[in-house]
C-alpha cells in the first residue's frame, strides 16, 4: 500500500471513528487494511529512521484501534493494539509530539490488569510510567485506575461502584463493570455460605444492583428461588458443604453495611 492510500484510509477511519455515532463496522473493516497497509511500510513495529509525520498516522491508527477494541468488547485486540503502541509510546517518545489518548490508553491497560487480577503486573507497569510519584494523583487517567486497586485491596466495593459514574473517558466503564460482576459473584458466593435466604431489598443493596429487574436476572443465574410475594431470595442449598457460620452476627453485620452503602448510594 502506498503512503498516498494509507494516508486518504486513514483520513476516512477519523471520519468513521469521530462521527455521532462512531461507524463501528466500518471502522474495523478499514483498521484490518490499514494494518497491513502499516506492515507494507513498515510502520506497524517501526525501526530506523521515519518521518514524524507517517510515524503520527501510524500511532493514531493503533490508538483508534485499541479504543475501538473497548468500544467492541474485544479485549484480546486491545492487549494486541496496546502492545504495538509501546515503541511509539518509549522508542520515540522524545520524537513524536505528545498523544491526547496515550494515557487514558495506559489507563485503560491498568484496568484491565485489575479485571485479570494481575496486581503485581499492575504495579510493575504503573512504576514503568513516564510519570514521577507524585504527578499521578493529578493526572486522572491514571489516578482512576490506582484508586480502583486501592479500593478492591480494601474490599471498599461501594467506591468502585460509584467510581463508574466518575469514569475520566466513557470506555473506562467497561472495565469496571467487568470488575462489579467479579465482586457481585463473591458477595453473592458469601450470601450463599452465609445465610438461608435474604430480603430483596438487601439483596440489591449488597450486590450493588440499580433495580430488581438486574437482581432477577442475576438470582435466576446463580440458581436462587426468588417469592415476590414475600419479597424474599432462598438461596440454593449446599448439603453436605453447607457450613457453620454465626449467622446471627453475619446478618447484623451485613444489614448494618446495607444501611451505610444506601447513606452512600
Amino acid at each position: 500500500m502506498a503512503q498516498n492510500q494509507l494516508k486518504t484510509q486513514y483520513t476516512d477511519l477519523k471520519r468513521s471513528f469521530e462521527a455521532k455515532p462512531a461507524d463501528l463496522k466500518k471502522c474495523g473493516s478499514l483498521l484490518a487494511k490499514l494494518k497491513i497497509g502499516l506492515i507494507e511500510t513498515g510502520l506497524l513495529t517501526p525501526q530506523g529512521e521515519h518521518g514524524v509525520d507517517d510515524l503520527v498516522v501510524a500511532r493514531d491508527i493503533l490508538e483508534i484501534g485499541a479504543i475501538w477494541s473497548i468500544r467492541t468488547r474485544d479485549v484480546p485486540s486491545f492487549d494486541r493494539y496496546f502492545s504495538q503502541l509501546q515503541t511509539f509510546y518509549t522508542d520515540y517518545s522524545s520524537v513524536l509530539p505528545p498523544s491526547k489518548n496515550e494515557y487514558p490508553i495506559r489507563g485503560l491497560n491498568l484496568i484491565r490488569l485489575l479485571t485479570q487480577n494481575r496486581i503485581a503486573d499492575f504495579h510493575t507497569t504503573l512504576e514503568s510510567l513516564p510519570l514521577p510519584a507524585d504527578a499521578i494523583a493529578d493526572n486522572q487517567y491514571i489516578s482512576h485506575p490506582v484508586n480502583l486497586e486501592q479500593w478492591l485491596m480494601e474490599g471498599s466495593y461501594s467506591k468502585v461502584w460509584n467510581a463508574r459514574e466518575r469514569a475520566p473517558v466513557e470506555e473506562y466503564k467497561f472495565f469496571v463493570d467487568s470488575l462489579m460482576g467479579t465482586i457481585r459473584n463473591e458477595i453473592a458466593s458469601c450470601e450463599e455460605a452465609a445465610y438461608e435466604s435474604l430480603p430483596l431489598k438487601d439483596a440489591l443493596t449488597l450486590l450493588f444492583f440499580n433495580n430488581q429487574s438486574e437482581l432477577l436476572i442475576f438470582a435466576q443465574q446463580r440458581g436462587w428461588q426468588v417469592d415476590l410475594s414475600k419479597s424474599l431470595i432462598t438461596f440454593a442449598t449446599k448439603g453436605e458443604e453447607q457450613v457453620d457460620i454465626p449467622k446471627q452476627k453475619l446478618i447484623s453485620s451485613a444489614l448494618a453495611y446495607a444501611r451505610e452503602l444506601e447513606q452512600i448510594v
